[in-house]
């Protein structure tokens, strides 16, 4: 069971100092964890240091890397999408032995692949940071559906605001991946809830200048434990991130997603469930619980090791992008 508790840790190295590495200190320094935070920019450092109150060693990380004797063995990697794997590896190499590296770990099949050998090669962990997972919504969603004796089928849409991203000033890449980089949150928790494909398949149609491999996107599915499931999303019209698992007792909504709206059988009505999202509320949500179980309960199966990702590259991402 993911129970959480109080963080008592090692000291930790906090690699990227912009706003996702922010979110994780707040945890951090709450739970008084001995961290180093590593940046290589003056903005975000300044910036890090005026909100936590602590020094941001500039630089960058290979610098770090190469003149320290003493390197923390657990590491989070809050950087730029394509700078995640690179990045990860180093850390590997340097004798760090376990990773939380922001999702979605690698912005290409290949890069993940080789995050996969080097994480057996170095005998190390590498967990993919997909806080969503663990969003109190989410975590009363699982136990509902156990509750229910499981999922009957599930629908789910990624739909991303096109007018909003177009005009983001972003590293090359980010944009063009932005699937891979940032949907995938999505997607990766509907198949989280509602069990992995046995069977898809996936249309994609359109494309804008930014994401040149699609803007349409629908399809269908089962899963191994035989659930039914769609999808569809629209990046050029108007719609959100949502999820829909049915059970043979209600339907759970989470739209959005830290929400938890519940659809009784033989009822139109639909009413919001009360949750305890006390973590939530504190900080960035699902963040502080994702950190407990990296650090305290890493076992814990709702972390995504790396070598799930890769899995989920190949089964699901490439197939809803048509993307092999």
């Amino acid at each position: 069971k993911c129970m959480s508790h109080n963080i008592k840790s090692e000291p930790i190295l906090l690699v990227g100092a912009g706003p996702m590495a922010i979110e994780y200190a707040r945890i951090l320094k709450d739970a008084d964890v001995n961290y180093t935070v590593v940046g290589r920019g003056l903005n975000s450092a300044n910036k890090f240091e005026k909100e936590l109150g602590k020094t941001v060693v500039q630089g960058g990380i290979e610098l770090y890397l190469q003149d320290q004797n003493e390197i923390p063995k657990i590491a989070i990697v809050a950087l730029q999408v394509n700078q995640l794997a690179a990045i990860t590896q180093l850390l590997l190499f340097h004798g760090v032995k376990k990773v939380l590296v922001e999702k979605p770990a690698g912005i290409t099949k290949k890069e993940i692949e080789q995050l996969v050998h080097k994480e057996k090669f170095f005998q190390s962990k590498i967990f993919v940071a997909y806080n969503r997972r663990f969003l109190s919504s989410v975590q009363k969603a699982k136990e509902l559906i156990v509750e229910d004796g499981g999922i009957l089928s599930f629908n789910f849409e990624f739909t991303e605001w096109s007018h909003v991203i177009a005009p983001l000033s972003k590293p090359e890449g980010v944009k063009e991946t932005w699937f891979y980089s940032n949907t995938t949150h999505v997607v990766d928790l509907a198949f989280f809830l509602g069990g992995a494909i046995k069977e898809m398949k996936s249309f994609v149609s359109r494309g804008l200048k930014w994401h040149p491999k699609g803007s349409v996107f629908s399809g269908a599915g089962i899963t191994n434990n035989g659930a039914l499931f769609s999808y569809h999303a629209n990046w050029e019209s108007a719609g959100r991130w949502g999820l829909e698992l049915s059970t043979g007792k209600r339907k759970i909504i989470l739209t959005p997603l830290e929400k938890v709206q519940i659809q009784n059988l033989g009822s139109i009505q639909v009413h919001e469930m009360e949750i305890d999202d006390t973590w939530d509320r504190k900080y960035k949500p699902g963040l502080y619980l994702q950190v407990y179980h990296f650090i305290m309960n890493d076992d814990c199966t709702d972390l995504l090791r790396i070598g799930s990702q890769l899995e989920n590259f190949e089964t699901i991402f490439e197939k809803i992008l048509n993307d092999q």
